[in-house]
């Protein structure tokens, strides 16, 4: 069978695919595709473009102002995608639209009226940002590429403008700067976009200058801000490169980090972010814009997992906002995601991961999931791109919820635990930390100074700051406290031994916060909703589901304040919505208690 040209596979409409053969050549090294005959999955094509079309429905009822100001500029250029999709796929009834025309002539219109003279728009606070002009890219190109194939004359008008908008945009990310380790990738993503479109040898020379500084991946399968969000746009943007550069061997990070997110995944399609670096380390995220990565590498590796996960990601109720809605141009820019991918049975559903360098454990048993977390950075500061989430311990049972589990201790207002790494010691997880705090002496008299108009510093301790000359001062009455948290997993049920120790009479809290809506029964409700444990055990039960937590203990409910001064000093907290549960006591503190 001869090969469907791109522009030919582009023009085919859901219905017409039907039955399609794609040329066993195209997939030849692929594992999961090596039979001679491919079909396309018809029914996803269908639904991708009625998503579309209702988008595109909803961008025909809003008044465009090519004048509008927009503190970012990515919906506008996604919006420009969605319609070039419809107005280019035969199935479509937005196929040859001159009403699209008209739209998007005038959102391109809007696209080149933000941009600078440099090539660059703005996104929020960043000013005239390279790499949110390439997140913008990544957009534009995307509508250029189906575009080109489309030979309706009154798009010609458009495509120039485009044209114009892309090369403009180009210089800049040839010679424009980044802030994070993923607006690298995403620029040079960038750039191997345009380059397909508009080859220059200046875009491939400064994706290389970019990729000469090495694509971090660890033994744990993580990016350097081991963060869901970003973890998904490198992923995307390495396959970009990958298959317009002809570099596969970018896809070995990718399939390394797509794997490290599959255990990350629990069984609703919820991500493990605990651990990240940036934002998200506090944000409630799906897998599911990990769905175009996963698709691509089940195409071209056949490892069953990441069929395992287009599969769940499809069933998940965001597919249709994140996906279906938006990633038609996706599939018509690269025909070969249009294929049918089957599902296999074949896949770990029951394991135990500790991810060492993240320090980090994942255990799943049936309905049960666990993670285990001991990986800040130190010291921690509340700053984009260190870890500082307090949550040690997340617990699922299907739909009965617990979010985290937390330690708290009033030992000098220094607030949450934060282990010192997990070691692991045959069934058992051990979590660690040492809090210290100083008292100062006089400075010594060489130090002095008649005005008392002393360097302002921090304590030594990191507590505070104030002009007092800290670093040449005796730090002296030194406290200190020991925490250790053993956690042994039997079955999906845990045994927890706490043992906190140190100066006496400091108050103790366990955390618990359970998702929001659970039913709770064997606690006792206190002042402002909470809930504390005085002995026995509580069930916490969300539907047919069910947590059983105890034995319980409560000598204070001084519940409030538990962050540290970083927070507490703005009025800031780390406390989220949920069910909040409370075991209390006082230093020496040593207690077991069991999660099931």
């Amino acid at each position: 069978m001869n090969k469907i040209s791109r522009g030919e596979f582009l023009k085919l409409g859901s219905l017409s695919l039907l039955g399609a053969l794609v040329s066993d050549a195209v997939f030849a090294n692929d594992r999961f595709f090596s039979a001679a005959a491919v079909k396309v999955d018809s029914d996803l094509m269908k639904k991708l473009v009625s998503a579309n079309d209702a988008k595109v429905k909803k961008i025909l009822l809003q008044v465009v102002d090519s004048n509008i100001r927009l503190s970012t500029f990515r919906s506008l250029a996604a919006d420009i995608a969605v319609m070039s999709a419809s107005i280019s796929y035969s199935a479509s009834e937005f196929y040859k639209s001159k009403v699209v025309v008209d739209r998007l002539s005038q959102a391109a219109d809007a696209m080149l009226n933000v941009q600078y003279s440099d090539g660059t728009v703005d996104a929020g606070g960043n000013r005239q940002s390279p790499p949110d002009t390439a997140f913008v890219l990544e957009y534009i190109c995307s509508a250029a590429t189906v575009l080109r194939e489309n030979k309706q004359k009154d798009l010609d008008q458009v495509k120039e403008k485009l044209k114009k908008f892309i090369q403009n945009a180009g210089e800049a990310m040839i010679t424009g700067g980044v802030h994070t380790p993923n607006h690298r990738w995403v620029v040079s993503a960038a750039l191997a976009n345009i380059n397909s479109l508009y080859p220059d040898v200046r875009y491939v020379q400064r994706i290389d200058q970019w990729l000469a500084e090495g694509v971090y991946i660890n033994q744990d399968g993580h990016y350097s801000e081991r963060s869901g969000i970003y973890s998904a746009v490198i992923d995307k943007a390495l396959i970009t490169m990958a298959r317009l550069l002809n570099r596969p061997e970018l896809l070995k990070m990718v399939q390394k980090n797509l794997i490290t997110t599959y255990y990350y995944t629990e069984p609703n399609g919820d991500l493990v972010t605990v651990d990240s670096k940036r934002q998200d380390q506090f944000m409630d995220i799906t897998v599911t814009k990990f769905y175009l990565q996963y698709r691509y590498m089940a195409i071209h590796t056949g490892n069953p997992l990441f069929a395992y996960m287009v599969k769940l990601i499809e069933k998940s109720p965001d597919f249709d906002k994140y996906i279906l809605q938006d990633s038609l141009v996706e599939f018509m820019g690269d025909p070969e995601l249009q294929q049918q991918i089957p599902v296999s049975s074949n896949v770990e559903n029951d394991f135990e991961k500790f991810f060492v360098l993240s320090n980090l454990a994942r255990i799943r048993r049936g309905k049960t999931s666990i993670t285990l977390f001991g990986g800040n950075d130190k010291p921690v500061l509340i700053a984009s791109g260190r870890s500082s989430n307090p949550n040690f311990l997340m617990y699922r049972k299907g739909d009965a919820i617990l979010k985290y589990m937390r330690l708290s201790s009033s030992f000098f207002r220094m607030g949450y635990f934060s282990g010192e790494g997990i070691e692991k010691v045959g069934n058992k997880y051990i979590l660690k930390e040492t809090k210290e705090a100083d008292y100062y002496q006089p400075l010594a008299p060489e130090f002095r100074k008649a005005d008392g108009d002393y360097q302002l510093s921090e304590s030594k301790d990191g507590r505070f700051w104030n002009k007092m000359d800290f670093d040449n001062r005796i730090a002296s009455n030194v406290k200190k406290q020991t925490t250790v948290i053993e956690i042994e997993e039997n079955n999906g049920a845990l045994s927890l031994d706490f043992k906190v120790d140190g100066p006496p009479n400091v108050e103790i809290t366990i955390e618990m916060c359970f998702k929001e809506g659970t039913e709770i029964a064997g606690a006792t409700q206190g002042e402002k909703g909470n809930y504390f444990l005085k002995s026995g055990t509580a069930q916490l039960s969300m539907g047919t589901d069910a947590i059983q937590i105890g034995p319980g203990i409560c000598e204070h409910q001084n519940v409030s304040n538990l962050d540290s001064e970083e927070y507490t000093y703005h009025q800031g907290t780390l406390r989220t919505d949920g069910v909040h549960v409370y075991i209390t006591g006082f230093t020496p503190f040593h207690h077991k208690m069991t999660i099931s």
